[in-house]
């Protein structure tokens, strides 16, 4: 099928080109050969007059024209998908559809197993594919790899439409048997004693409270650095550390693990919403409104934690 002298197939082997940076892999991820995927560059090189990929070994790095290509063919392509190809009415009780969202470790245990209990009740064929956030959100939103992304508001752009979800607060937590956490918490004790802290992505994105504290110019000591706020509490056992985490989180581990919570002294604990954001080509298929509307209507059954004694 030739578009204005374009050959539509091409456009999705530069998508398949662009995704997986590799002809072999490329090929495979949409059913050709790979001598097929290989007369699909040439062709696509001829058409575009530009090389659109040099080889670094095995791997093909994009020139600034396939770059420039890149969003628009995916759009385009996305397009299609769910407006001529997926146009079919949303069956919940029927469909299979898997959906791929970022989440943190802390959402997934606070919140989302109400979500996959009720997807069981409503539409037990239907599936989720986890995923921990990473430096490449936005590029993953944009292309469509992903369905939803539920992060704390503050870390999301604007490129995307989203919803908030629910509120926390942070707490500081510290286990048990530790008898430095019995006395009032003053912030110049919080800084001094041992840490043990999040961080996200390729990057080591700071936590809310490590940004808090750059921003004002303080330092604290960090003893361990972790990649999730669910394995920061057994960083804490039999130890004078302390780590700082969402209290509704605070609250559900404690239920299995020996902790205590103390007031975090610094402004207002920190309040933070999470909140749900999608791909824009997204705003009206029928498969994301139904789950954006079960995390809505489950967001809002949620009650508040409660305060720290």
């Amino acid at each position: 099928m030739r578009f204005k002298g374009l050959d539509l197939n091409l456009l999705v082997a530069l998508d398949a080109l662009m995704t997986e940076r590799n002809v072999t892999a490329a090929a495979r991820s949409i059913n050709l050969s790979q001598p097929a995927m290989s007369a699909a560059v040439a062709r696509l090189r001829t058409y575009f007059r530009d090389e659109l990929f040099t080889m670094s070994g095995r791997e093909f790095i994009p020139t600034p024209r396939a770059k420039g290509l890149a969003s628009a063919v995916r759009e385009a392509l996305l397009h299609v998908q769910l407006t001529i190809i997926s146009g079919k009415p949303f069956n919940p009780a029927q469909s299979d559809r898997r959906f791929r969202i970022i989440v943190s470790d802390y959402v997934t245990l606070v919140f989302f197993e109400r979500i996959v209990e009720r997807a069981r009740r409503e539409a037990p064929a239907v599936s989720f594919e986890f995923r921990p956030p990473t430096d490449d959100n936005e590029d993953l939103l944009r292309r469509g790899e992903v369905d939803l992304l539920i992060l704390p508001e503050m870390f999301m752009s604007n490129a995307h439409p989203r919803t908030k979800l629910f509120d926390d607060v942070h707490v500081c937590v510290g286990c048990r048997s530790n008898k430095r956490l019995l006395q009032p918490l003053t912030f110049e004790r919080y800084l001094s004693m041992g840490h043990v802290a999040v961080q996200f992505g390729d990057t080591l994105r700071l936590g809310i409270e490590e940004r808090y504290l750059l921003e004002h110019g303080r330092k604290r000591r960090i003893d361990v650095v972790v990649n999730g706020y669910s394995m920061i509490p057994p960083m804490l056992s039999d130890t004078e550390r302390i780590g700082t985490i969402p209290l509704r989180l605070a609250q559900h581990l404690a239920k299995t693990i020996p902790l205590q919570m103390v007031e975090l002294p610094l402004p207002q604990h920190l309040p933070f919403t999470e909140a749900v954001q999608w791909p824009a080509l997204h705003n009206s298929d029928p498969a994301s409104l139904w789950m954006r509307q079960i995390l809505a209507e489950e967001a809002s059954r949620m009650v508040s934690p409660l305060a720290v004694s």
